[in-house]
């Protein structure tokens, strides 16, 4: 009855795993269906949450959990008897063996006490079957030192998938912003390139009419080409930040993607510098994880240490002796053995690695902190950088405005040229253009101090 229930139990269990991993399957298609045309529009959410199933390096760091789940496993079984089965075959005539085996099959009798027989036995067959168990009472504490390291490591392990996920989240938000840019600059080349094409209708009209001079056509025309050539560049720029899209998504780069979104004006708070750097050094994943390594390291000293102590193992035998497969005769050895090293050469060698190995993993700590703090600087005045030239493009934008309206009004009523004219557009594109590519590194900008200080946890304030 109880083989019935514990078979049942195990299929219970494998058709939950099924279950599980169906139903993860089913949410990366959907999701990918949502990518498609015609489909739901990626929304910045809803590409990290992609990103985070899909992308190779999210998948790895899912392995790296396993492997450490698996050394824990594999240290904590070094406190477990070891039980070994084995079954020999022997046949031959050495005196001892002979006479030893038919102790052990009970078969000795007053005959074999023949000195000739002693000396010189008949051959013989022996089939030995047994069990040995063999049990660490105390193992100079290598396995309670196993354990702890296989501890820091799946630490390791889970502060390496903070890491990995903060860069997929980062990687992927500057993806989807990368490719809104390309799609604003490219609405703003197509409107460029329908003001250029008016200005050419305008120009030929004036010419026609015979008031304006061919040149001024001529200048409206290159004007245009200038306009097509950048819409071009853009058309490019959109496939190539599609492109960089779906890399960051963990799909094949010619994937078709909706994304939804906009660059929009965005206010973000940012703490003073001293006060980004101490949240770094208290969050950052990979520091964290520097520090475990160092951890490893000291306990790996301790235990090279504890290779002064003795070892206590227990130890039990059971055997059977025969002749043949049916007639036979069994035994059992039950016995604890206390081992001390009195001298061994590579102890101490084995010490110094451990503490060296320490000390550089100390020492790595401490520049990982300095990298830290570098890292944290440059990410800060990036967007400081970023947000004053925000502020500055967004002036120009308005006065650009302004500027190409006063002059239309001048031109339309003969005080100016086309020259003027076309001069207050290309400075209004390029001013808009300037806006865009500005807010872009804004909101990067500030994911990448997010990330820096190793709370990019959550994209929801990028979110309009």
């Amino acid at each position: 009855m109880k083989r019935i229930d514990l078979n049942q139990k195990l299929r219970a269990r494998f058709l939950a795993w099924l279950l599980s991993g169906f139903v993860a399957a089913q949410g990366v298609i959907v999701l990918a269906q949502d990518a498609k045309p015609g489909g739901e529009a990626l929304t910045l959410p809803l590409a990290v949450e992609l990103a985070l199933r899909t992308n190779p390096l999210t998948r790895a760091t899912v392995s790296g959990r396993e492997l450490a789940d698996a050394r824990i496993a594999e240290a904590r079984a070094g406190r477990l008897p070891q039980v070994q089965l084995s079954e020999s075959f022997t046949n031959g005539n050495n005196p001892v063996f002979v006479f030893g085996s038919l102790l052990e099959q009970s078969r000795f009798t007053q005959q074999n006490f023949n000195l000739p027989l002693l000396n010189n036995p008949d051959p013989l067959t022996n089939f030995r079957f047994g069990v040995t168990v063999k049990a660490p009472l105390f193992d100079q504490w290598q396995s309670a030192t196993r354990i702890k390291r296989a501890q820091l490591g799946r630490q390791q392990a889970d502060e390496q998938t903070s890491l990995v996920e903060q860069q997929v989240r980062f990687e992927t938000l500057r993806a989807f912003y990368g490719l809104l840019l390309a799609q604003a600059k490219k609405e703003v080349s197509d409107e460029a390139v329908k003001l250029a094409e008016a200005d050419v209708k305008s120009s030929r009209d004036r010419v026609e009419a015979g008031t304006a001079v061919v040149s001024d056509l001529l200048a409206a025309e290159v004007q245009l080409a200038e306009a097509l050539q950048q819409a071009i560049q853009t058309d490019g720029d959109i496939i190539t930040a599609q492109a960089a899209f779906n890399t960051a998504l963990g799909l094949s780069v010619n994937t078709p993607q909706r994304i939804q979104g906009d660059l929009i004006e965005k206010k973000f708070d940012l703490a003073e510098q001293e006060e980004l750097i101490r949240l770094a050094l208290e969050h950052r994943p990979d520091l964290k994880r520097a520090g475990l390594a160092a951890n490893s390291s000291d306990v790996l000293v301790t235990g090279a240490r504890n290779e002064y102590l003795p070892r206590v193992d227990m130890f039990a035998n059971f055997g059977a002796s025969r002749n043949n497969f049916v007639n036979g005769s069994s035994d059992y050895t039950v016995g604890a053995s206390v081992t001390f090293n009195l001298f061994d050469a590579g102890r101490n060698a084995r010490i110094a690695q451990a503490r060296a190995a320490a000390n550089l993993a100390a020492s790595e700590q401490q520049h990982l902190a300095n990298q830290i703090r570098l890292e944290v600087v440059r990410a800060q005045q990036q967007f400081v950088s970023a947000r004053e030239r925000l502020k500055v493009a967004e002036r120009i934008i308005a006065q650009a405005s302004e500027a190409l309206r006063i002059t239309q009004d001048r031109y339309q009523a003969g005080l100016t040229t086309i020259t003027e004219v076309l001069r207050a557009e290309t400075t209004l594109t390029r001013a808009r253009l300037i806006v865009l590519s500005a807010r872009h590194d804004f909101y990067v900008g500030y994911a990448s101090v997010m990330l820096s200080t190793g709370r990019l946890t959550d994209v929801q304030p990028f979110v309009s």
